[in-house]
């Protein structure tokens, strides 16, 4: 089974490990302006990981230009827990 782990952490822990940008985007739920942000045009092969918790979410490999301005994939990784 898949496991996820909620990560909780304070708002000033927050600001201590997420760029300005990123804090803004992702406890605040905000969103980044169409066409902008450093992964929209990145053509760079590799994986996606989450800037809160590491977590890996996307291979380069499922990216695709959705025209909106935002990185878009077809597909999430797969984490299956080992035991």
């Amino acid at each position: 089974s898949t496991v996820t782990k909620k990560l909780v952490s304070s708002d000033g822990e927050w600001k201590n490990v997420l760029t300005r940008d990123q804090y803004r985007i992702l406890p605040k739920r905000k969103t980044e302006r169409a066409f902008t942000g450093q992964y929209w045009a990145n053509h760079a092969t590799g994986v996606y990981h989450c800037a809160g918790c590491g977590q890996e979410h996307f291979m380069s490999d499922d990216t695709f230009d959705s025209g909106s301005g935002r990185p878009s994939f077809s597909a999430p990784i797969l984490t299956i827990a080992r035991s």
